[in-house]
């Protein structure tokens, strides 16, 4: 056979190298953007809720864990049991000083504005007259609850024994207004989160007048 009987012989052409049409480049093209803006809106979201995280933490640690002193008052009512009195007695040389014999039962109260327990100890309080303690009680240990207010009972006992003759106490009990003083400090920790406690101190410091003839509290002033 001759030669220009053969076939001429031709290389098979490569599979698949037909040219992209401008339709999957576009459709790649928008594969790729769909992708980028999915991967940006997962990080807006990741920031957002880190800063919704953050304000959380704030606000959480500013009011929830933020640690407030406790209040301690004295009540402006009083169920008075005894209640003796006098100005002066006797001639101008033999004249008894004045005095008062005062028996009462009222209530302190234990304010706790923490989201946790207050426990304290049991301390004394006192009574004074112009800076002399004329009568004390105890109030016990206890617990206020979180957001709540404790009520104590006490029973009170005054007398003027321990007041100079020198004082204005007769012309002050003339007036029918006997003013007094009451003071106290409970020490006790705060708990928050069953985790953490911190020392807090509620100290009292009030004011008060007796009305004697009415047998009532009155002007009652808590600092």
């Amino acid at each position: 056979m001759s030669g220009h009987d053969r076939k001429t012989e031709h290389p098979l052409a490569p599979a698949n190298t037909y040219p992209r049409s401008d339709e999957e480049s576009n459709t790649s093209q928008s594969d790729e953007q769909l992708k980028r803006k999915k991967r940006i809106r997962l990080a807006m979201y990741i920031a957002a809720f880190a800063v919704f995280q953050t304000v959380v933490i704030v606000i959480f640690s500013l009011t929830v864990m933020k640690v407030k002193t406790p209040k301690l008052r004295l009540s402006s009512t009083a169920e008075f049991l005894k209640l003796n009195t006098s100005t002066s007695t006797g001639g101008s040389t033999q004249a008894s000083p004045p005095f008062f014999d005062i028996r009462f039962i009222t209530q302190v109260r234990v304010k706790n504005t923490n989201f946790g327990p207050y426990k304290y100890d049991s301390t004394n309080a006192t009574f004074l007259y112009q800076g002399v303690t004329v009568g004390e009680f105890i109030i016990p240990k206890g617990k206020a609850r979180m957001l709540s207010t404790k009520k104590v009972d006490v029973t009170v006992n005054l007398n003027s024994n321990a007041i100079k003759s020198t004082t204005s106490l007769g012309s002050e009990l003339e007036t029918g207004l006997l003013k007094l003083d009451s003071q106290a400090k409970l020490s006790g920790k705060v708990e928050l989160m069953f985790v953490m406690k911190k020392k807090k101190s509620a100290q009292m410091n009030c004011t008060v007048s007796i009305h004697l003839s009415n047998r009532a509290f009155q002007d009652l002033s808590c600092k």
